[in-house]
């Protein structure tokens, strides 16, 4: 049997505390969702990363890389 659904959603705020790597954020109705996480090397690396460098000064670190809004009192 099969359903037909319409849906019409409307999102003011949406918070994510996080989602990480496997996760499904799902928004409305859906079928069948079957997970799968595949994992290649398609660089043919052999050796494990370099270590990552310090940054070369403290502003980097109290600096955000995506412009931030101020929150709103509501």
């Amino acid at each position: 049997m099969n359903y037909y659904i319409q849906q019409s959603i409307h999102i003011n705020l949406i918070k994510i505390g996080g989602i990480s790597n496997s996760s499904i954020l799902q928004i409305g109705s859906s079928g069948i969702i079957k997970p799968s996480s595949y994992l290649y090397n398609t660089g043919g690396f052999t050796e494990p990363a370099p270590a990552a460098e310090a940054p070369m000064s403290n502003e980097l670190i109290a600096t955000p890389s995506v412009p931030l809004q101020a929150p709103s009192i509501t």
